[in-house]
């Protein structure tokens, strides 16, 4: 079982907002994930970002891999070095 860090999309349509999601790489977008990391709200201006520092180390130390979206979102927060 691969894992990995990606987004699901909640929210209506045209506003958006994604849980960024810990999940089996063949589970569908929207499906069932084992672990909420965070969240990101791209409406807001600027766009918030929360993402938990300890669960997130806590999974990639397990080996769960983050999408690149979910990199990028990690590298505007500074919270993996």
């Amino acid at each position: 079982m691969a894992v990995r860090i990606r987004l699901t999309r909640l929210g209506r349509k045209k506003h958006p907002f994604y849980r960024i999601v810990v999940a089996d790489s063949e589970c569908q977008r929207d499906g069932k994930f084992l672990d909420i990391v965070g969240t990101y709200d791209p409406m807001q201006n600027p766009a918030a970002i929360n993402i938990k520092a300890d669960k997130m180390q806590e999974w990639i130390g397990k080996g769960a891999l983050p999408s690149t979206t979910v990199q990028s979102l990690i590298k505007k927060t500074q919270v993996a070095e």
